[in-house]
């Protein structure tokens, strides 16, 4: 398994299609989900720590949870099948139960949990976003959202979403 983390939601044109793009978190490979919009705006808010004046969805499994008296402690990608990606949400007592990555993601982020990938996802589904792209600006200054997104929208220009079949 290897950690990934949320680099952040964008919709993808001229199709409006939404995206979620991960990366290794100690390496140079990304990985672009396409996702509903609806999971797209929880994942968005809950990177932008926004709380509604309700819960959504997200927020009442998160809340169901705990109330349970158990802890989400990871979620993890494992599988893509036909360009769709398959997850797991992992709990303190070591039970998992199985989620779209979307939501899996969302909760993730709510919870503040670590996030993995398996290897075998980022072999088949992952990206560099340039030749020798790394996590570093030129002058060696760290890359931020800004520049990897800037980056991801490069590579977004020539490619679609069948591009990621087999």
């Amino acid at each position: 398994m290897i950690e990934v983390e949320v680099v952040g939601v964008r919709i993808e044109l001229p199709s409006n299609q939404p995206l979620v793009l991960l990366k290794e978190a100690h390496g140079e490979r990304h990985l672009p989900i396409w996702i509903g919009t609806a999971e797209a705006s929880a994942i968005a808010l809950a990177q932008q720590h926004v709380v509604p004046p309700r819960p959504l969805t997200h927020d009442l499994l998160v809340s169901v949870v705990h109330s349970l008296g158990r802890q989400i402690v990871s979620a993890t990608i494992v599988s893509v099948e036909d360009s769709v990606f398959y997850a797991q949400l992992g709990f303190d007592d070591g039970t998992t139960v199985e989620s779209r990555a979307s939501d899996a993601l969302a909760v993730a982020l709510r919870v503040n949990c670590r996030i993995w990938c398996a290897d075998a996802v980022l072999e088949e589904a992952g990206v560099q976003l340039a030749e020798g792209s790394d996590s570093t600006e030129e002058g060696g200054e760290p890359a931020d959202e800004e520049s990897e997104m800037r980056r991801f929208r490069e590579f977004l220009a020539d490619v679609e979403p069948e591009d990621f079949d087999e």
